[in-house]
């Protein structure tokens, strides 16, 4: 990548740092939860279009966008994913409003550099992709074909490491009904049947069943509701759980497993069992993620040229789930994390407030411009991004193996 490429994308996320910060915060202080992201779909999407970008509000979903660039004839197209949902009761614990900010800043640093290259041909697409936290949009974006026609999808995720591939795990969620029956808990327990007993039962289950599972896999399980008195043998009771893995086909054994325990549990308290996978026909509602070597290999490269913040790269390790994987089964893709300044981890409050700092926003800009650096190499090289879909081919490949 020439020097003066890389100084047009500097110069104009610089110039923008502070629009950029201010949209960043706005998301940050209206926290929105899944498909409910108004407020961050309109701001957004009029950032975008002040500054020269055809935006498609509600493009799919409800609030979803598309914001395009298209310079010239017959160009690679980048997708660069922003989020924008919060989680409950703690808001931007994930810190989504970075992701948007990061996402919008690297688009505007690719936008002008394109222009001061005018035999370039490019297409650029910011899209806004509700409901990773609960729902999954970027999996309904992809039924809906948004992501049809693109060569490569990019983003980064605020963390408290620095992480080039990250082992994002596949991940499937179930909620498990108990229907029994009433009866008064003390002049006729024995006419009842206990959903209660049933739930529990299959969580102690799923606790034992962790000791028989590689240390790289998790369960995790909630009862959500065990009845209303106790002077009433609960009729009903709901245990939500989810199952995670580094493969969908593990996953896929792994629900397999659990659906068994929940059936057992039915069984032995003499209750009924309705068990509601959000995926049901699929191994994992989230995919592993499986990072395109060739792109991240470029962006670390990019990165580590201008990250005067926090330069130090810590192993890839164990991080949690989430929709980008579904993406980068159907392209090329990168999901790197990076270090905002705090020792918090993710989904707490502390890393709430960390996702407002003014270092945190250093931070964005910092993998905003490599990003866009990683862009322009996808844009401005053939043999680049060939080589790109060679690796992604091969890295399909070896998964539908094992």
């Amino acid at each position: 990548m020439s020097s003066a490429a890389s100084r047009v994308i500097e110069a104009e996320i610089e110039r923008e740092a502070d629009p950029l910060e201010e949209l960043s915060r706005h998301i940050w202080s209206k926290p929105e939860l899944a498909y409910k992201e108004n407020s961050a779909h309109d701001v957004l999407a009029d950032f975008l279009d002040q500054r020269g970008f055809i935006v498609e509000r509600h493009y799919k979903l409800e609030t979803a966008f598309r914001a395009t660039y298209v310079q010239g004839e017959d160009g690679a197209h980048v997708v660069v994913i922003c989020e924008y949902d919060a989680l409950p009761g703690i808001g931007h614990a994930c810190g989504h409003n970075l992701i948007a900010e990061a996402g919008v800043a690297a688009a505007l640093g690719l936008k002008a550099v394109l222009e001061k290259n005018p035999e370039v041909s490019g297409v650029i697409s910011v899209l806004g992709t509700p409901a990773e936290e609960d729902g999954g949009g970027k999996i309904d974006l992809i039924d809906a074909g948004a992501f049809d026609g693109a060569d490569v999808a990019l983003m980064v995720h605020p963390d408290q490491l620095n992480m080039m591939q990250p082992v994002v795990l596949a991940y499937n969620s179930c909620t498990v009904t108990f229907t029994g029956r009433a009866a008064h808990a003390a002049c006729a327990p024995w006419d009842g049947v206990n959903a209660l007993d049933a739930a529990i039962s299959a969580y102690q289950s799923l606790s034992m069943l962790r000791q028989q599972t590689r240390p790289d896999c998790r369960f995790h399980a909630v009862i959500s509701d065990g009845g209303t008195r106790p002077n009433v043998i609960p009729e009903s009771a709901k245990l939500k759980f989810i199952v995670r893995s580094p493969s969908d086909k593990e996953v896929g054994i792994l629900k397999q497993k659990a659906a068994d325990i929940m059936t057992a549990a039915a069984l032995a308290s003499g209750c009924e069992v309705d068990i509601a996978y959000a995926a049901p026909e699929r191994a994992a509602q989230y995919s592993n993620m499986v990072p395109n070597s060739y792109l991240i290999d470029s962006f670390e490269k990019h990165w580590r040229s201008f990250n005067p913040v926090h330069p130090d790269i810590s192993a890839d390790d164990i991080w949690a789930s989430t929709d980008m994987g579904n993406v980068s089964y159907v392209l090329p893709s990168i999901h790197p994390t990076f270090d905002i300044g705090t020792s918090a981890n993710i989904h707490t409050r502390d890393f709430t407030a960390a996702a407002m700092t003014s270092e945190a926003h250093a931070a964005t800009r910092c993998v905003a411009k490599a990003m866009a650096r990683v862009a322009w190499d996808v844009l401005t090289d053939p043999e680049f991004l060939a080589r790109v879909k060679v690796v992604f081919q091969h890295q399909l490949k070896e998964l539908l193996q094992l």
